[in-house]
């Protein structure tokens, strides 16, 4: 044991390294890196017991501190030690209920607000997991930018929400500054209604102005999703795993954050249905295809080995969890595609296959409800989109372009 200065009794770092190389040998690391992984800890661990840091105290600061000594010309080393150092310091904050509590005193006002907005998301709000994947870093690039000292949020003006929007939006999609601009609505009111400011800020960030149904949605044609289907590598464990991703995306419609939740218990083999945690915390039963279930048993059988995760889709890489978010779906379909040659530009990749799927429906005659309860949609407004790709129907409906000399 060690004392700091205070007297308080402390466990040694030393007797944490070995139950933490367990805890990563359980999530699946290789033991190659997990000699690494122990040499930095035991590293670490010298380092502050020279510096007489007690454990309890020890926070990021600690960690950057460690990771100076190197030379800055040994990059990749650098971010290899300041990796496995915050994995260690994340090790010992989850078993803080027994040692490692996080110090009050390392957390900054604009960190300790930004904890209590996410949750107040959560439970006052109850926005989904996705949703505080969008909201959370956007306003810490907010607090970041502009609250970088002391005064926060005393100092917040409706000027300085003015000028950020003004300067984070240069050459960004309208989507980006509407989500921009409702993170920080929703974070004005939040600090108003838990007494951080005397009044109400939302009203002063600008409204943003997107059109809806401007333009027809991008989606895939049905040869395109063939190829892209064909393309998929199913002789090696990634590719068995991405063909049934992009099989759910194609027969079924799901958005990439309901296939990154589901789990073992979601798919009821006898009764070939599946289970879809959908927006608005909406859970539904889909049919389950007998393409999809062929791709997901020879990925449960073959591929996905044994987890503490309950999630259906994991990592390739150690840890052995679920996937990150969304954003891993999306890069699944961005690489299946590109192998497929077809090259489609912007945002939201894995809602192509969606959009296809709804192209095909309203191209073979099926009606908007109909439509809407295959996607789920909770706004017959959002299915009618789709009607702009009916290009055939469109045609029959249009009037002819008037003369020359305006219409007679």
């Amino acid at each position: 044991m060690s004392t700091t200065g205070s007297g308080r009794a402390q466990p040694l770092l030393d007797d944490q390294i070995e139950p933490f190389i367990q805890h990563l040998r359980d999530a699946g690391y290789a033991e190659r890196t997990l000699r690494k992984k122990r040499t930095v800890a035991r590293a670490f661990a010298r380092w502050v017991k020279r510096r007489g840091i007690g454990t309890i105290d020890l926070n990021d600061g600690h960690v950057c501190a460690f990771v100076r000594r190197l030379h800055r010309g040994e990059t990749s080393r650098l971010k290899f030690e300041l990796g496995g150092v915050r994995l260690f310091l994340g090790y010992l904050r989850e078993t803080s209920d027994r040692q490692y509590p996080v110090p009050q005193a390392a957390i900054s006002s604009t960190t300790g607000l930004l904890q209590q907005y996410e949750n107040h998301l959560r439970k006052d709000r109850g926005l989904a997991e996705n949703s505080l994947r969008v909201y959370l870093p956007l306003i810490q690039t907010f607090l970041a930018s502009k609250f970088a000292g002391t005064g926060f949020p005393q100092s917040l003006k409706p000027l300085t929400i003015r000028d950020f929007i003004t300067m984070q939006t240069r050459n960004r999609s309208a989507e980006y500054v509407r989500l921009l601009a409702t993170a920080l609505r929703s974070f004005c009111r939040f600090l108003f209604l838990f007494g951080h400011l005397p009044v109400d800020l939302s009203p002063s960030v600008p409204r943003v102005c997107k059109f809806r149904q401007s333009t027809p949605p991008a989606f895939l044609a049905p040869e395109e999703v063939t190829r892209a289907l064909a393309a998929m590598d199913r002789s090696t464990s990634r590719g068995r795993r991405d063909y049934a991703i992009l099989l759910l995306l194609a027969r079924l419609g799901l958005r990439a954050g309901e296939i990154v939740s589901l789990e073992l218990e979601d798919v009821c083999w006898r009764t070939a249905e599946i289970v879809v945690r959908g927006k608005g915390r909406t859970v539904e039963r889909l049919p389950l295809l007998k393409d999809i279930g062929e791709a997901l048993a020879a990925y449960l059988r073959k591929d996905r080995g044994v987890s503490k995760s309950r999630r259906i889709f994991l990592r390739m890489w150690a840890p052995r969890i679920g996937l990150t978010g969304p954003a891993a779906v999306g890069h699944i379909v961005r690489l299946a595609l590109a192998r497929a040659g077809i090259r489609r530009s912007g945002r939201g990749a894995a809602h192509l296959f969606r959009h296809g799927l709804a192209t095909r429906m309203i191209r073979h005659g099926a009606s908007l409800p109909e439509i809407a309860e295959v996607l789920r949609h909770r706004s017959q407004m959002t299915t009618s989109g789709y009607t702009q790709v009916a290009f055939e129907s469109l045609r029959e409906v249009a009037q002819p372009w008037p003369a020359r000399r305006g219409a007679r």
